[in-house]
């Protein structure tokens, strides 16, 4: 796996580009000095996050024939100061699934992700405890939903 990164102005907006050629544009908020032409390097690490248990959610319930009529997630990052740098310490994932789906199997789908398979969240693990809920139908499956750690 290789990224490539090309500056694109004076200040930090830059355009990545991975080795088959896709590219995203990364930029700071202009009260960092950034022109805000593209997401942050921290933003894009949820976004991580989202694809990564998407993906996995997704082909797990495939294989079970589940039928997916939607499937919406959002994640929040709680970030804590550590000498100069913020890096994540709390992750919020929810997880919006419609479609006759079995309830069981959702949750399960969930745990499955974030306990084994996606690796950006096993990535995070030890400087981030990643809290997750499935919703499904509208319904909360679990108030509280899980935890990675």
């Amino acid at each position: 796996m290789k990224i490539t990164l090309n500056r694109v102005n004076e200040n930090f907006h830059f355009e990545l580009k991975n080795d088959r050629g896709h590219i995203v544009n990364v930029d700071a908020r202009p009260e960092f000095g950034g022109n805000d032409m593209g997401s942050s390097p921290m933003e894009l690490v949820l976004m991580g996050v989202a694809g990564c248990s998407a993906i996995d959610m997704i082909s797990i319930l495939k294989k079970q024939r589940q039928v997916i009529t939607s499937f919406k997630a959002e994640v929040e990052g709680e970030r804590v100061q550590v000498g100069e740098a913020k890096p994540f310490k709390d992750i919020h994932v929810v997880f919006y699934l419609e479609g006759p789906i079995n309830e069981d199997k959702a949750a399960r789908a969930a745990q499955l992700s974030f306990e084994k398979y996606c690796s950006v969240s096993k990535t995070l693990e030890p400087t981030a405890t990643i809290h997750y809920k499935v919703v499904l139908n509208g319904n909360p499956l679990t108030p509280e939903g899980g935890t990675s750690k």
